[in-house]
């Protein structure tokens, strides 16, 4: 079993002064009292200040949007520049909480103390998704696909879509000769970290580079910024093949993931049930099983997490903090969600975990 976290030089912005404003650059004083443990207040007013991970967009304005029927007087702005880009803002101190497909690993854990106090982060698991390998293909809804095929399409051993190894395992399925175009993230990406551990555990013969939030330079292929890049630049090309958070493919086709002995479609349903298999990683993350054999999962999954300080500097931000929180993890907002983008709502255990950690946000002593 592989976990959401890996090394990464991560070009982090750690000075002490900038510890000064970090987690509570949307106002406040840092010298009001701490209101102490619980749900946030009723009445929570001001602008909270997020980004990161684009994958979750739909997701994220469904938040954004529905908040606002809980706590009218609350504003959150999520910039969706990417996990990478994220987590380093959030360690900047340029925004109050982070959403990330990849956990942070042990160092940036270790800087957030210099921005969050010495409590530190926690990762909140409030989206989950199959990543679709998605592609154009006219005529074609539908492939099968093995791990061991999608790892030599995608490193370009396989170059057209009527490879023999394409077509025995799609017999029923006339494959043109049509050039296999592949599309890939541009910038620091938590999908793409999640679409390589997926391959490196699940076929390692043929998948014989790192666990990556950026692509190997190595591999010719053609790129693009964030999700919806992404998913353009395939919709434009024929015979194009990439991978993204399925509630953005749009009409794409898609690949059927081998799992034991059978192919499974993506769906939220299988989504969740790799979820349900995870073991328990740093500061609230999650550990997916990529090579399960159990029927019924898909295991090319992504959990964006939003991440967010034990403790802030100031009273204001730590209750937009929490009150955002809550409502992220809160039924109707993930109901809310799931309607907007498609997603696998979270479990009852997963949510009581997290809100244990939310209900605890507080203010730097």
């Amino acid at each position: 079993m592989k976990a959401l976290r890996f090394g990464r030089s991560a070009a982090v912005l750690s000075v002490a002064a900038l510890a000064l404003t970090a987690c509570g650059g949307n106002g406040g004083s840092s010298d009001t009292p701490a209101e102490g443990n619980g749900s946030a207040p009723a009445e929570v007013a001001g602008t909270l200040i997020g980004g990161g991970a684009s994958s979750q967009e739909a997701g994220m304005t469904a938040w954004t949007n529905g908040v606002t029927e809980v706590h009218p007087d609350l504003t959150v702005s999520y910039d969706p520049v990417g996990s990478g880009s994220g987590r380093e803002g959030f360690l900047a101190g340029q925004y109050s909480f982070a959403g990330s497909d990849a956990a942070m690993d042990e160092e940036e854990i270790s800087q957030a103390e210099s921005v969050c106090g010495p409590e530190g982060v926690f990762h909140v698991p409030a989206y989950i998704s199959p990543v679709a390998v998605a592609f154009n293909l006219e005529g074609v809804d539908q492939v099968n696909m093995d791990a061991d095929t999608i790892a030599k399409v995608f490193t370009g051993e396989i170059t057209t879509w009527n490879d023999p190894v394409i077509a025995e395992q799609n017999p029923d399925t006339e494959l043109p000769d049509t050039k296999i175009t592949v599309v890939h993230r541009a910038d620091d990406s938590g999908t793409t970290e999640n679409f390589t551990d997926y391959l490196a555990a699940a076929a390692p013969e043929s998948w014989t580079y790192d666990v990556v939030e950026t692509w190997p330079s190595e591999i010719t292929a053609e790129s693009a910024q964030q999700t919806s890049g992404v998913v353009s630049l395939a919709q434009s090309t024929d015979g194009a093949i990439t991978y993204a958070d399925a509630s953005q493919i749009g009409n794409l086709g898609t690949v059927a993931v081998k799992v034991g002995e059978e192919y499974v479609p993506y769906s939220s349903e299988a989504a969740a049930r790799a979820v349900e298999t995870a073991g328990e990683g740093l500061a609230g993350s999650l550990e997916l099983d990529r090579t399960t054999t159990e029927a019924g999962v898909y295991p090319v999954v992504l959990v964006t997490y939003e991440i967010f300080c034990h403790q802030y500097q100031d009273q204001e931000t730590a209750d937009m903090a929490k009150a955002f929180a809550e409502y992220v993890v809160s039924e109707d907002g993930q109901a809310t969600a799931a309607e907007s983008a498609g997603n696998a709502p979270i479990s009852d255990a997963t949510r009581e975990a997290a809100m244990a950690n939310i209900q605890g946000i507080t203010v730097q002593g």
